[in-house]
């Protein structure tokens, strides 16, 4: 069994990926959403943090957070995110089907993957990537047309705030996939 490494940065800045269980499309539902907001409501309230970018994918979610300084665990908040929303949405989205005897020894759903990808952002020029690959996302899985179509991001915020103009990804013209491989 592979041991997975983490970055442990106090107070760093971190790009996450959590994907649904089978890449199930069950964050399309607007019950799920309003759950998933609530989750890292509570969370932010207990464990703060700041949500930097996001974008809610049918499927996964992209988000770049900041700790507060000194402290490093993003793994907990990840957790309990994922416990909450499991929990509170477990009558919809569990599929008893899909059990498998190592997800029941460990007592998980069927609602996410087990990991998450994580990485350190290093220095502004891997923000304002990571920035951009997470608000061109939608647009990358044929979602929509346009970055500002997807209402479910963090990008309006980020127009309104001035950091990006409205059209922005309208003439990209480069590949996303390249940089990520996503």
């Amino acid at each position: 069994m592979p041991h997975y490494l983490r970055a442990w940065v106090p107070g760093g800045t971190f790009f996450f990926t959590l994907a649904t269980f089978d890449r199930r499309r069950i964050l399309s539902h607007r019950k799920s959403r309003r759950i998933l907001a609530k989750a890292v409501t509570e969370v932010r309230r207990e464990y703060p943090f700041s949500l930097d970018a996001w974008v809610v994918m049918p499927d996964h979610l992209h988000a770049i957070w900041t700790l507060p300084p000194g402290d490093a665990n993003y793994g907990k908040r990840i957790g309990l995110i994922k416990a909450y929303f499991s929990k509170a949405a477990k009558t919809w989205f569990h599929e008893e089907s899909l059990m498998t005897a190592s997800r029941r020894s460990r007592r998980e759903t069927t609602i996410w993957q087990r990991r998450f990808w994580e990485h350190t952002i290093r220095d502004d020029g891997d923000l304002e990537k990571h920035f951009d690959y997470i608000h061109y996302n939608p647009v990358k899985h044929g979602l929509v047309r346009r970055v500002v179509d997807w209402p479910y991001s963090s990008f309006q915020s980020l127009v309104k705030q001035g950091i990006y103009p409205a059209d922005w990804g309208e003439a990209v013209s480069f590949d996303m996939q390249d940089n990520f491989g996503e």
